[in-house]
């Protein structure tokens, strides 16, 4: 979905806490707890200033209702890796595969494990990878052409990273009318994302619960490598579970939504052995041989 080429505050903050290492012995222990204690102060910094910037509007308020639902800033901030099994399948399209994702979450880099890879309700196992490195996105063995890894790189980890990714500098949000869906009120908002930051102009239009702040659903259109947006999609985030302080949820089901109706059923996806705190392979984002980037579209 979108793949970051800048350094974020959150980069640049946990690079300065990757220097405060000690050396040896009793240093060791010290430089260690100096680190720990770097590490929570530049976690409560980013979590301060953006709760401070989502304050500011109505739209980020009802965002931050949702990231406090979901275990608060201060605890996705203090997170280094998201990882997880994704599984996705399209009856449209006609594909299903699962992966093993590890994501760092500073730097949004990731790579996959992909463990199967077929047509819908019928995927195989498969002997692959593919990676997003902060440069290139690529896959091995370079024959596979299912599953393009521009794309998918990032797309499981910021569907199941909403809403806290929405957080990020350089998302826009506005505040919509509440909205019905499936008999119930909602408070709504739309995310979308300044010029030049990401792959795609993507928007996100968010279902709030009122009572719970919990994120219910989203709408989403997808512009990715700058071709046109089609209709949009309603996606459910269901089944929530608590892992490593963060309320996740681990099912999603996607229908068509065409003039405010909720159409025909889409695609659905699975989050399975989630972590927070699962270790970063840097090797793991090397191209093995025999591997192909994947350009954008048209490029």
């Amino acid at each position: 979905m979108r793949f970051y080429h800048h350094s974020t505050p959150r980069l640049s903050a946990f690079v300065a806490t990757l220097l405060l290492v000690g050396i040896g012995g009793c240093a060791e222990t010290a430089g260690e707890a100096s680190e720990a204690a770097t590490a929570a102060a530049n976690t409560a910094t980013m979590a301060s200033a953006a709760r401070t910037r989502l304050e500011g509007s109505e739209a980020g308020a009802t965002l931050l209702r949702a990231i406090d639902a979901a275990g608060g800033l201060e605890a996705w901030y203090g997170t280094p890796t998201s990882s997880y099994g994704w599984e996705y399948a399209n009856v449209g399209s006609n594909i299903q595969f699962k992966s093993t994702l590890v994501a760092d979450n500073y730097a949004r880099r990731m790579y996959h494990d992909l463990e199967t890879l077929g047509d819908y309700q019928a995927a195989e196992a498969v002997d692959a990878r593919f990676a997003w490195d902060g440069t290139n996105a690529w896959i091995w063995p370079a024959e596979i052409e299912r599953v393009n890894p521009r794309f998918w790189g990032s797309t499981g980890y910021y569907f199941s990273s909403i809403p806290f990714v929405l957080a990020d500098p350089g998302v826009v949000l506005e505040a919509l009318p509440d909205e019905e869906l499936d008999g119930i009120m909602y408070d709504m908002i739309r995310a979308g994302y300044e010029d030049g930051v990401g792959d795609a102009s993507d928007n996100y239009t968010l279902y709030v619960s009122k009572e719970t702040g919990q994120l219910r659903a989203i709408r989403y259109t997808v512009t990715f490598g700058g071709r046109p947006a089609r209709s949009e999609s309603l996606f459910y985030y269901n089944d929530y579970t608590t892992v490593d302080g963060l309320t996740v949820p681990t099912h999603f089901q996607g229908f068509a939504f065409v003039d405010g109706v909720k159409g025909d059923f889409r695609n659905e996806a699975w989050v399975t052995n989630i972590s927070f705190k699962r270790p970063f392979d840097e090797s793991m984002l090397a191209m093995p041989e025999g591997g192909r980037v994947q350009p954008m579209p048209g490029g």
